[in-house]
């Protein structure tokens, strides 16, 4: 039956009268293996009864959580690494759109009514991707066998080398032989092609980045970190740009999406503000024409960005947004000022060009010029507000730190060091 699944059901096309079609609803919750289904978001969505009695939750337990909320790692197991494993596999259904079959593994889960409580669980999962009308992920279907009492039984069967396995047992094994060739099988693929993107990757990655005006700027420090489960390229941006009479340009941008179709956005946009940045008088300026050309390059509307103007002889910063999050401005004594004086809607958002604003603010020697992108602050079902007085925070704790220290501290005080669900772009400037 041809059918396809849009992004709020099923609906089939076979032609069959409807009092035919399948009740999916009804199969789902009747289905004997686990099923989560989780949204773009990994939020718990869908759960079927099998998956409730498997873990020992209801519904109402489930539904609507963010899914390592309600299946955190064992804080008691060193080695816990379901979390992570999990999270790759999902971030590579994501990114791909392909199914993602993981390995039996071990993911304890927190017994109810016991504080604190885990119990030892194996699992073998696969994660399948739904495809909406617009070619995206709508949903992962989350499917887990529960191969725990398989796995303790051959323990104990290794252990004392007397006891014969059962006929489900010997039927579990072969299901989880086919699973490892299968497996393996998908692993080398993904290796190969992996291996292909990532040196494309990191080449284009090098090359976008590549700012020559930044080496002569001991006092700028830079980071760039992709979004976990991506490629080592992204559509955030960072860039400085040596002007005359002592001043310079320094931006961040963010284009949405992630991978190569974003860093070749990235990499037009970037490359235009640069350009712009060197041929006009200030930064509003710039952000105007690069908001014209913006309309000319496909995935490019929505794309935020922020330059500022740092003019070292007048202790002067002049700054413009396009939609970007405020840059912070740290002074010598820790007090953190948020410049959001000059703030507009995203790049191509207005149908009819209206110029720019800019603003302007005094700064001391001694004081911290920080630009980011929103993966530095924003977090899940929360406000960015709540997010801003974390950095500010985190930034006062810093005090005294070069850019280069500074800028490791600070990632790691957020804790993004290793990269975040978003990309995450970071400028900081010692003034």
């Amino acid at each position: 039956m041809a059918s396809y699944i849009g992004e709020m059901g099923v609906t089939a096309v076979s032609g069959q009268p409807a009092v035919d079609q399948v009740d999916y609803a009804a199969l789902f919750a009747a289905t004997p293996s686990p099923y989560l289904v989780l949204s773009p978001a990994l939020m718990i969505v869908g759960v079927n009864q099998a998956y409730c009695r498997a873990t020992s939750r209801t519904s109402q337990d489930l539904l609507g959580q963010y899914i390592f909320d309600a299946f955190p790692d064992n804080p008691a197991d060193p080695q816990a690494n379901g979390v992570r494993n999990l999270s790759a596999s999902l971030e590579r259904v994501l990114a791909t759109g392909d199914p993602d079959t993981m390995a039996v593994q071990r993911y304890d889960i927190a017994v109810p009514g016991e504080p604190g409580g885990f119990e030892e669980r194996w699992w073998s999962p696969v994660n399948t991707p739904v495809i909406g009308r617009n070619g995206r992920v709508c949903w992962i279907i989350h499917r887990v066998e529960d191969v725990s009492a398989f796995v303790r039984a051959r323990r104990q069967r290794q252990r004392d080398n007397t006891a014969a396995p059962s006929q489900r047992e010997e039927g579990m094994e072969a299901e989880l032989y086919a699973r490892a060739k299968e497996l393996e099988r998908l692993n080398g693929e993904l290796r190969r092609a992996h291996a292909r993107e990532r040196q494309v990757a990191i080449t284009l990655q090098e090359a976008m980045l590549h700012s020559p005006d930044l080496a002569r700027h001991s006092n700028v420090a830079v980071r760039y970190l992709p979004a976990i489960g991506s490629l080592n390229v992204c559509g955030d941006w960072y860039d400085t740009a040596d002007l005359s009479d002592g001043r310079f340009a320094v931006a961040v941008g963010d284009v949405v999406g992630h991978g190569l179709e974003a860093a070749t956005v990235m990499g037009m946009l970037r490359s235009a503000l640069s350009a712009a940045s060197r041929a006009v008088a200030g930064p509003a300026q710039a952000l105007e024409i690069l908001g014209l050309y913006a309309r000319s390059v496909d995935g490019a509307l929505a794309a935020t960005a922020v330059t500022a103007l740092v003019d070292s002889r007048s202790h002067l910063i002049v700054y413009s947004s396009a939609g970007h999050p405020p840059p912070v401005l740290m002074h010598r004594d820790g007090t953190c000022e948020l410049l959001n004086r000059a703030t507009d809607p995203p790049l191509g958002a207005r149908p009819e060009h209206v110029p720019r604003p800019q603003a302007g603010t005094a700064y001391h020697p001694g004081d911290v010029l920080v630009l980011y992108t929103d993966g530095l602050i924003e977090r899940r079902d929360e406000d960015i507000d709540v997010g801003l007085q974390r950095l500010t925070d985190s930034l006062a704790q810093c005090l005294g730190l070069g850019p280069e220290r500074l800028a490791d501290t600070l990632l790691g005080r957020l804790g993004v060091s290793h990269g975040a669900r978003d990309d995450i772009a970071l400028v900081i400037v010692g003034l």
